[in-house]
């Protein structure tokens, strides 16, 4: 039996993009490595492009990272909950400023980790910065990432951390927002939809503490109204508030008049939910969400909602490009989440 020898053609070097180029070596690492420091001609930054595109020629990161002292890895933890569509058009936004200042992101599935261990974890990658979107980071975490190389480590949520910039995003405005609305529009009896998915928790309390302060001292009450994220929850939890109308034979009422849902998704279930029991929504029972999704435009009765600003991508991606360009100054904190309502037909 004969054997048959096949040729693995050689991985293409830097000096060969160069050789085919016409130019040196230098060249070659300013123009892939998008250097802004030395001036290289457009005819020539096409003639080394097409010439490593010839080759299937890339840059090595761990090579370019160790001339430059250190990497250009932008972490960021996965999502340990579901994210809606408002925070998919954040993340998506970000990722593309952070590629356009020459980053990479890394999602990094931390499932099953917390706080300081997740820390250890994604120091073992040696990102350049780290963003943390709404998880428990410590300061002994943040001196953990620091120590590997993080120059710049972000947390996103309502608190800050020692050691670490931070983006404040206060979910209680969001409820506070809701609170005051429904009570302006005459609503005394106010629910509060407080979601039994884990992880949640974050999001949900805030935003119940904000309606409670927006209606603290009048003559509103607030009820908390826990529900899972199903159908059947959802008509569960009607069924279970209905009581016998004061006026007319044989109809019902429910014993709430208004309901902050906590987003969209939880107000378009229950709106379906009082719907099926024949209840009338705004008459019977007002209803908000939060988050402004198109499909709440869509409703009949179209849903009122609590519009979210997130921060802008851009300016997020600004931000860890300054502190990992200058990484001693002192961590910056700002508030970043507004929040305004979006009255319609529901409230």
């Amino acid at each position: 039996m004969r054997s048959v020898m096949v040729q693995i053609p050689n991985t293409p070097t830097s000096a060969d993009v160069a050789r085919l180029a016409g130019v040196s070596r230098a060249t070659v690492s300013y123009v892939l490595n998008n250097t802004s420091a030395v001036r290289i001609s457009e005819p020539t930054r096409r003639r080394v492009h097409e010439a490593a595109r010839e080759l299937g020629y890339v840059p090595h990161a761990a090579a370019r990272s160790l001339r430059a002292g250190h990497s250009r890895m932008v972490l960021m933890p996965a999502p340990a909950i579901p994210v809606g569509p408002l925070y998919s058009r954040f993340l998506n936004e970000l990722q593309w400023a952070l590629g356009r200042l020459d980053y990479t992101v890394v999602q990094y599935g931390s499932v099953g980790l917390e706080g300081d261990e997740a820390a250890r974890a994604w120091a073992e990658l040696r990102p350049v910065a780290v963003l943390v979107p709404g998880a428990e980071l410590g300061p002994e975490g943040v001196q953990v990432l620091k120590r590997s190389g993080a120059r710049a480590v972000v947390t996103l949520g309502p608190g800050r951390v020692e050691g670490a910039h931070a983006l404040l995003m206060d979910q209680a405005t969001v409820g506070h927002c809701a609170g005051a609305h429904l009570y302006e529009r005459g609503r005394r009896r106010i629910g509060v939809v407080v979601p039994g998915e884990a992880g949640l928790e974050a999001f949900s309390r805030p935003r119940l503490a904000g309606v409670r302060q927006a209606l603290h001292g009048t003559d509103a009450t607030v009820t908390e109204l826990p529900l899972d994220y199903t159908e059947e929850a959802a008509a569960r939890l009607v069924a279970a508030r209905l009581v016998a109308a004061r006026l007319g034979a044989g109809r019902r009422e429910w014993d709430l008049d208004a309901v902050f849902a906590y987003n969209d998704e939880y107000a378009m279930l229950l709106l379906r939910a009082l719907q099926d029991e024949g209840l009338r929504v705004p008459d019977d029972v007002a209803l908000i969400g939060a988050d402004d999704l198109m499909l709440g435009r869509l409703l009949r009765p179209r849903l009122s909602t609590v519009h979210i600003e997130l921060p802008s991508g851009r300016d997020l991606a600004e931000l860890v490009d300054r502190v990992v360009r200058d990484p001693g100054g002192e961590p910056e904190v700002h508030k970043v989440l507004g929040a305004s309502v979006v009255r319609r037909e529901s409230s």
